[in-house]
Parts: C-alpha cells; structure tokens; sequence
C-alpha cells in the first residue's frame, strides 16, 4: 500500500501548553475532517515542527490526547529562517492509503494559510 503524505500548520496566540494543544488538536481534527476516508489506524507515522518561539509542550501531546495511542509520533524545531511565521506548528502525517496524492488535501488554518494559498480553501473550504 503506498504512503501519501498530509500536510498541516496553525499558529497560536501563545507560548503556553494550552495554546499549543488546543491549537494543535485543532488542527489534526481539521485534517481529519478534510480527509474523510483517514482514519487514525491508518497514520503510519506523524512529524510535528515549531517555530524557534515555542517550547511550553510537544504538540505530539495532542494527538496523545486525540487517541492516537499507536501512532508513533515525533517532534523538532523549524529551521529557523530569517521573517519565518511565528508561533507556528506544522505537521507532517505520512498515511497508508490506496488515495492518489492529487485527492490528499492538506490543512493550513489561521496565519499559516499564507504558507500554502495555493492549497486553502480550494478543496477543502475555510477552517
């Protein structure tokens, strides 16, 4: 089965545990609800980055919390690029699927949406 890969990114309003959770279980809902054949059993593996700026959690925890118990899960630093978005998570899920990469669609909510407008809400509406 091949592994299509699902891009993601929010930012938050803060360097607190709960922004970033919040935030970030936000965002792999978001992911979720715009993949509607994904399932959580099927995430082979997921990539979360913060910018420089970030360091009150793991976004990982979120998915923790989202039931992705089996998922293994990791978590880096953003290379840190002069006037890069601040306060910004990305993530990177790597999915088993039989689905063509053209019907992946990937999620950039809040500020992060200027990271990829050639991918908002084109196919998957405003979030």
């Amino acid at each position: 089965m091949p592994v299509r890969g699902i891009r993601g990114a929010t930012v938050v309003s803060a360097n607190s545990e709960e922004a970033i959770l919040s935030a970030t279980r936000e965002l792999l809902v978001a992911i979720l609800d715009a993949n509607s054949t994904l399932l959580s059993k099927d995430i082979a593996s997921a990539l979360f980055t913060v910018s420089d700026d970030l360091s009150a959690a793991y976004p990982a925890k979120a998915a923790r919390q989202l039931g992705w118990t089996e998922t293994p899960l990791m978590c880096a630093r953003e290379i840190p690029v002069q006037a890069s978005l601040s306060l910004c998570i990305r993530v990177l899920l790597h999915w088993n699927t039989d689905l063509p990469q053209s019907e992946i669609n990937h999620v950039y909510l809040r500020e992060a949406a200027k990271l990829r407008s050639d991918l908002s809400p084109r196919r998957h509406g405003e979030h």
